[in-house]
C-alpha cells in the first residue's frame, strides 16, 4: 500500500476508515475522497464513490466461489464517467466491500453525531 501522503503532499487528508487492505481518505478542500486500494490511489467525488459501491455490493461472491469453469476468478470493475478501473480477484472484492462498508458506516456515524449535537446545541 503507498503511503497518501507521499503521493498528495500538499493537500489535507482527513482518515475515513482503514483497513489492512487499503484506506479512504476525504478532501474537505476538494469535497472528493481518495481510495488507497490495490496498489494506486484513487480520486472519487461523493456520486462515483456511491456508484463504486453498487458496483462492488452488486458482485455475487458466493456465485464466483461456487463457479466451476476454469476461467480466472477476476471481476472488472469500471464506473461510468469516471477515470477509475479496478480489476480485483475475489479475495480483493471482499476486501474492497469491507472497506466501503467500513467508509459508509463511519460516514453515516459521523451524520448522527453531528446531528445529535447540533440539536443540543441549539
Amino acid at each position: 500500500m503507498q503511503t497518501i501522503d507521499a503521493v498528495f503532499p500538499e493537500i489535507t487528508l482527513e482518515e475515513v476508515f482503514t483497513t489492512a487492505s487499503g484506506a479512504i481518505y476525504q478532501s474537505d478542500k476538494e469535497s472528493c475522497w481518495y481510495i488507497d486500494f490495490a496498489g494506486k490511489v484513487s480520486r472519487f467525488d461523493y456520486r462515483s464513490l456511491l456508484k463504486l459501491k453498487k458496483a462492488i455490493y452488486s458482485i455475487d461472491i458466493e456465485a464466483l466461489l461456487l463457479k466451476n469453469t476454469k476461467s480466472a476468478d477476476l471481476e472488472i470493475v469500471f464506473i461510468c464517467a469516471c477515470d477509475h478501473c479496478y480489476v480485483l480477484t475475489t479475495l480483493e472484492i471482499i476486501a474492497m466491500k469491507e472497506l466501503l462498508q467500513g467508509t459508509f458506516a463511519m460516514l453515516e456515524l459521523n451524520h448522527i453525531i453531528q446531528d445529535r449535537l447540533y440539536r443540543l446545541a441549539f
